[in-house]
Formats: structure tokens, C-alpha cells, sequence
């Protein structure tokens, strides 16, 4: 009787610790087949991450206040500007998180970027250089009206077709070194690659200030990198290929709060 009894009682004991292993790994969660989304921000190291939060120290400000003397910039004897058509800076809250999106007349999807330059065309003006500072000055100063905003991007009837590419792009293997973004930043992560910690390769950051470039680049210019470091041949920025996987990440991501302009490596 006394060895029922203790067999009994380590039963229950070898059940309690299971429960416990599974609970504390997330086993018996509903959610298992979905990793929670983790910021590019919590792989940073201390330093990058301490000069993000302080916007006196953070970098990329500068160019958010460049782009807010853009946005009051007048052009033309008409003395139009971005302010007189949309007003204070502030009413962007919520713009940049809807990007990138459809274009209906002309049945393609594009980003804020791309958005910009439309309007410069609209105002008789030229376009800004994909890479330039004016145009990634813009960009930044508008994202970073939704600074906190939550990422809450949809599949739709309509962009379904581009997050398709995009998920196939995500996955697929390119270049000499036969690398998908997903071996990355799906399988290796928190692993070290060099003197970097592997993220989850969100992009809830840009446009963002690198350190390793010293100014700030849109996530398009950040993939193209990454395209290139597999030896691969990269699409051009504002592609629609890099505008699929953009809107695809995004949707990966979301629930992440808007961070642009981040401090990353």
C-alpha cells in the first residue's frame, strides 16, 4: 500500500514538472505556430538601443527635422508646398503604417516613396532620386508621425497577388551563397553572424539610421543590401518585387509598434 502510495505521488510530481516545462516554453499554447514578433530593437546592443530612445541622441532626427523644413518648402509662383495641400505635419499621424498599398489607377502597389514623388510630379516639380537625402528626409519626417502606431496590415482581395510574390520572394533562394530570407531571420535567430545578433528581419524601424552607412536608408535600400551580401543579383529600389516582400514583412509583422526612425547596425 505505502509503494502505491509513493508511485502515486510521483506520478503527480513527474505531471507537475511537465506542465510546468510545457507552460514555461509556450507548448500547450494556442499560439505555437506563430512565433511572437520581436523588434529588430530587442537584438540591438545597449548603446544602439539607448541612442534610439533619446531622440537628442538618435541620428536619424535630423532628418526628420530636414524634411520638416521640406514640408514647408514653397515652390513656384504659386508658392505651393506639401503644408499647402496637407496641412500641418501632424495630420500624417497613421499615413505611413497604410504603405505600401494599392494604387488603383495604376493597378500596382507603392510605397511612401513613391507616394512622394507622385505629388512632386503633380506640382510640375522632379522627382527626388530614389537614394536621395530630400526624399528619405520626407519619408522619415511622415513615419515618424506614426512613431508607437501599430502595425495592423491586411490580406486583401486586391494586394493578395503582391503578398503572395512577397511570400514567395521571402523564402526563396538566391545568388552564389543559395540564401532565403527565412534561413535567416526565421531559423538563425539569435544567433551570432559576425558581431551582430540575428533578428527576426522586422521592419517596423524605417526608415532607419545605420550606423555602418551613417545616414538613413528605406527598408528597399536595407533588403538590397541583404540581396547583395548573398551574392545575388538585387531589384532596383521602388521595384515591384521589393514592394511585394515590403508589404509581406509588414504583415509579418504586425503588432509591432512604428519605431523610424530606429538606430540599427
Amino acid at each position: 500500500m505505502q509503494f502505491k502510495l509513493v508511485t502515486f505521488k510521483n506520478i503527480r510530481l513527474e505531471i507537475l514538472f511537465f506542465l510546468i516545462y510545457c507552460f514555461s516554453f509556450n507548448l500547450l499554447s494556442e499560439n505555437t505556430s506563430k512565433e511572437k514578433a520581436l523588434s529588430g530593437y530587442n537584438f540591438a546592443e545597449p548603446s544602439t538601443r539607448n541612442m534610439q530612445d533619446d531622440d537628442f541622441l538618435n541620428p536619424g532626427i535630423l532628418w526628420v527635422e530636414n524634411g520638416l523644413a521640406l514640408w514647408k518648402k514653397k515652390y513656384d509662383s504659386e508658392n505651393e508646398s506639401c503644408f499647402s495641400c496637407h496641412g500641418n505635419i501632424s495630420e500624417m499621424k497613421g499615413v505611413s503604417i497604410k504603405y505600401p498599398k494599392l494604387l488603383e489607377s495604376r493597378k500596382k502597389l507603392i510605397n511612401l516613396e513613391q507616394r512622394i514623388n507622385i505629388c512632386r510630379k503633380k506640382m510640375k516639380l522632379s522627382e527626388f532620386d530614389s537614394d536621395s537625402r530630400e526624399l528619405l528626409s520626407l519619408s522619415t519626417l511622415i513615419s515618424y508621425q506614426s512613431r508607437g502606431l501599430t502595425y495592423n496590415y491586411k490580406v486583401t482581395e486586391k494586394n493578395k497577388k503582391w503578398y503572395d510574390l512577397g511570400k514567395k520572394l521571402y523564402f526563396k533562394k538566391i545568388g552564389l551563397m543559395g540564401l532565403s530570407c527565412n534561413q535567416c531571420h526565421d531559423d538563425r535567430v539569435g544567433l551570432s553572424l559576425r558581431a551582430e545578433k540575428v533578428s527576426q528581419g522586422h521592419i517596423n524601424g524605417f526608415p532607419s539610421y545605420l550606423l555602418r552607412w551613417s545616414k538613413v536608408v528605406s527598408v528597399h535600400e536595407r533588403i538590397k543590401f541583404c540581396n547583395e551580401q548573398a551574392i545575388a543579383v538585387p531589384h532596383e529600389i521602388n521595384s515591384d518585387e521589393y514592394n511585394a516582400l515590403q508589404l509581406y514583412l509588414s504583415i509579418r509583422g504586425n503588432g509591432l509598434e512604428v519605431e523610424s526612425p530606429a538606430v540599427r547596425k
